[in-house]
């Protein structure tokens, strides 16, 4: 295929700025080792887009080791009814994503019921029997366990979401947990579900009387379907803080053509009318709700082995920048531990968000390897006879470059981080970092992230199947102040 590749420019406070990418010339043509030289031209004018303190959170599921899809069994003890919580990795792994939100939910929330002192019912796990709807009992939560987990986030610096049983109490053919819409197995109307959030507002507010900070109301945690939401927020005005939906754009993981989903742009951007469309509601409506992508985790029931726990899903969870219409995204892992090798993004912000501006270049094309120099001359009239590739592009006038104060432009240079697969291969579980391998120790600490130190004049060199974080501390932008 052509070369293709995603660029995001994100400045310090991360507002998102918009650009152009225009193809200057091909040095070669054909066989492999293809260069393209091209221009980023950078509108710093205008910020299009915000990435808040809620950008980066991870789900802890209740599926138990039985659950199986397409005769795998993927989960093992990664529930948050079983997982090791005296794991230093996964302690490390929480810690190294700070401020990291852990939501514990997932299809079976609304078949839990919990433990409390005194009410005399039995606390049992979830069972395996295929006769019920999702093919297992009802489970509970144990308080001991409550407790556990309580004390693991408090020390791992977590914020905990708690996904609540929206069923419980209610008569309906068949349970489920994405409940919006035409329902997953099982539906509330907007009526119900926005009656229901009232009432949990209600309860909030009793017993955090007093308190500055009380719990934000998240919901409905479905997928998106305009004519509901619309509705359900109508009927919350007050009530709602989070406007939460699910996405799963690669479709089911028993699909054998998942990596060439992740690497077509026009797939990565198919959800994008959804968020515009939910911004569009959410502007309308008058509340002061926000919008979180609750459940991001590509290919449903438990994803493809080798490829949403390999290095090609890293472009998959990285091209989330690429959508810039909501202020939140979260990636559904079950697996938090064995991506921390690959899934960079989180330790990263940390480092990046400094001063200057930071580019993120994704090259989805595996025999291309694409020289990118930047810009805010916008002047593309000088690439006519250049194939143009254009991603949100508004014809207005470009900002001026200025250069941080004390900066000397004959040393200037820029920090790079080029993410790679070994050997190039798309499926491997192993990342490197400027060509040196990223791996966890034997005390479970994460590895230091050590850019590369390259001259301002040279451009940005991103090879066939990469990720690139180029961060240019000399220069800002009026839309960053």
């Amino acid at each position: 295929m052509g070369s293709q590749y995603l660029l995001t420019c994100v400045c310090f406070w991360l507002p998102l700025v918009s650009f152009t990418i225009s193809v200057a010339s091909q040095k070669s043509t054909a066989g492999p080792g293809n260069v393209i030289e091209g221009n980023v031209f950078i509108n710093g004018t205008t910020s299009i887009g915000r990435i808040d303190d809620d950008f980066v959170c991870a789900t802890l599921d209740w599926w138990p080791p039985e659950k199986c899809d397409y005769g795998t069994c993927s989960w093992g003890r990664d529930s948050l009814l079983n997982l090791d919580l005296n794991n230093l990795k996964f302690l490390n792994a929480i810690k190294a994503f700070s401020p990291l939100k852990i939501r514990l939910g997932g299809t079976l929330q609304d078949k839990v019921i919990y433990e409390r002192a005194g009410n005399g019912q039995p606390c049992s796990p979830f069972v395996k029997n295929n006769s019920e709807f999702l093919g297992f009992s009802q489970g509970c939560l144990p308080m001991s366990r409550w407790d556990e987990l309580s004390v693991f986030f408090k020390k791992a610096g977590a914020v905990v979401v708690f996904g609540l049983n929206e069923l419980s109490g209610k008569t309906t053919d068949s349970q489920g947990n994405e409940l919006s819409g035409n329902g997953i197995g099982a539906r509330v109307s907007a009526d119900q579900y926005a009656s229901d959030i009232n009432s949990l507002q209600n309860v909030v507010q009793n017993i955090y009387a007093g308190f500055k900070v009380k719990p934000q109301i998240v919901a409905p945690g479905g997928f998106f379907d305009a004519t509901w939401f619309t509705d359900f927020i109508k009927k919350t005005p007050k009530s709602l803080q989070v406007v939460s939906h699910h996405i799963y754009n690669l479709g089911p993981g028993v699909d054998d053509h998942l990596i060439e989903k992740i690497l077509d742009p026009s797939s990565l951007d198919s959800t994008s009318q959804t968020f515009s469309s939910l911004q569009s509601i959410l502007k309308n409506s008058g509340t002061q709700a926000v919008a979180w992508v609750g459940e991001a985790g590509g290919a449903y029931n438990s994803g493809h082995n080798l490829v949403t726990n390999a290095f090609v899903f890293s472009i998959w969870t990285n091209s989330g920048w690429h959508h810039l219409l909501i202020p939140k995204h979260t990636v559904d892992k079950h697996w938090l531990v064995e991506t921390m090798a690959y899934s960079t993004l989180p330790p990263l912000l940390q480092i990046l968000i400094t001063t200057g501006i930071t580019l993120l270049l994704i090259n989805l094309d595996g025999n291309t390897t694409v020289q990118v120099r930047v810009s805010t001359e916008n002047n593309s009239g000088g690439t006519k006879n250049s194939s143009m590739h254009e991603i949100q592009i508004p014809r207005t006038r470009f900002a001026t470059m200025h250069r941080v104060r004390g900066s000397k432009r004959v040393n200037d240079t820029r920090k790079e981080y080029h993410l790679t697969a070994k050997d190039g291969d798309l499926h491997s579980q192993t990342i490197l970092l400027n060509g040196k391998i990223l791996n966890i120790d034997s005390s479970g600490l994460i590895p230091p992230l050590i850019p590369i130190d390259v001259n301002q004049l040279d451009p940005i060199i991103v090879v066939p199947f990469s990720i690139v974080f180029a961060q240019i501390p000399y220069i800002k932008f009026s839309a960053c102040n």
